[in-house]
């Protein structure tokens, strides 16, 4: 792979990341399509979805902010708890109990930390057949196929209206699980996630949000595996290089097109988007027997 080729791989995850259409799926096509041989190409790909997650970060950041403080009330709220516990089993008196669930910010919190278990866990379970699924056009041809029917389906649904404190946490692992299979080439995280979202119910603009902020313990879970399995022989001072611009042409292109691709998600049907995978799908799948 070349200095070119990894920067033009940055801007399509760029742009890609944040459409229904599977990032992942475009790089695959991409990489197998013009032949790059890039070791190790999970590492690679997971470097530039941590590009596009700044553009995250940066977009909802006043969300991520009252998440994390949230987080950290929680953490004193059970504390508090356990203290009040002792107290009152030592003096028998009756102080009240603090709520763990208060608001709808530490309800979403909540569901965030649910959703991304299940994630977690199909990923790993799932983490060789994604790499032998990345070495082949048929893969992310029939994910996109996967991705282009759940897109579809999802207009037949009616839009949903539940926000945090409506949605149970059955209904976090359910989008959790979906996540977790968009591992796969071609499988779009977000689309599936926001598939999930609307099919259980959630509002639109809820559900986005949802996707969107899920990705962030998704991405940064995904980087730390594989640091932890990262061998150094492996790397070269070009190979970092090519994933340092990579990495940059991601957030650059991704913070330039977020905006301005949630409110096209926002608005527009999903067929449109549909259609776009159902194309692709079997353009890649007749190269997948051509080549």
């Amino acid at each position: 792979m070349s200095y070119i080729q990894a920067f033009l791989l940055g801007i399509v995850q760029g742009i890609t990341e944040f459409f229904p259409v599977s990032s992942s799926g475009h790089l695959v096509i991409l990489e197998n399509l013009f032949g790059m041989k890039i070791q190790p190409s999970v590492f690679f790909h997971v470097i530039l979805h941590v590009g596009t997650l700044v553009a995250v970060m940066l977009a909802f950041n006043s969300d991520i902010k009252r998440l994390i403080l949230e987080l950290l009330r929680l953490v004193y709220d059970i504390y508090y708890n356990i203290r009040t516990g002792i107290h009152n089993g030592w003096k028998q008196s009756g102080k009240r109990y603090r709520k763990l669930v208060p608001n709808n910010y530490r309800k979403f919190m909540l569901l965030l930390i649910v959703s991304s278990v299940p994630t977690f866990i199909i990923g790993m379970l799932l983490e060789e057949s994604v790499r032998v699924a990345s070495a082949n056009l048929l893969a992310p041809g029939i994910g996109l196929l996967i991705t282009g029917v759940l897109l579809f389906i999802a207009d037949f649904f009616p839009t949903g209206n539940k926000v945090p404190k409506e949605v149970t946490y059955l209904v976090a692992v359910i989008i959790g699980v979906f996540q977790g299979f968009a591992v796969l080439p071609g499988i779009s995280r977000a689309g599936v996630t926001i598939v999930a979202c609307l099919l259980c119910g959630l509002n639109r603009k809820f559900a986005i949000r949802y996707s969107f902020l899920l990705s962030i313990p998704a991405v940064i879970g995904a980087l730390v595996l594989e640091i932890v399995k990262l061998n150094p022989g492996e790397f070269s001072a070009g190979m970092v290089g090519m994933g340092v611009l990579g990495f940059i042409a991601a957030a650059v292109t991704g913070c330039f097109c977020i905006k301005m691709m949630l409110k096209i998600v926002k608005r527009k049907p999903f067929r449109r988007f549909s259609v776009y995978c159902f194309f692709m799908a079997v353009l890649t799948i007749i190269c997948s027997f051509a080549l």
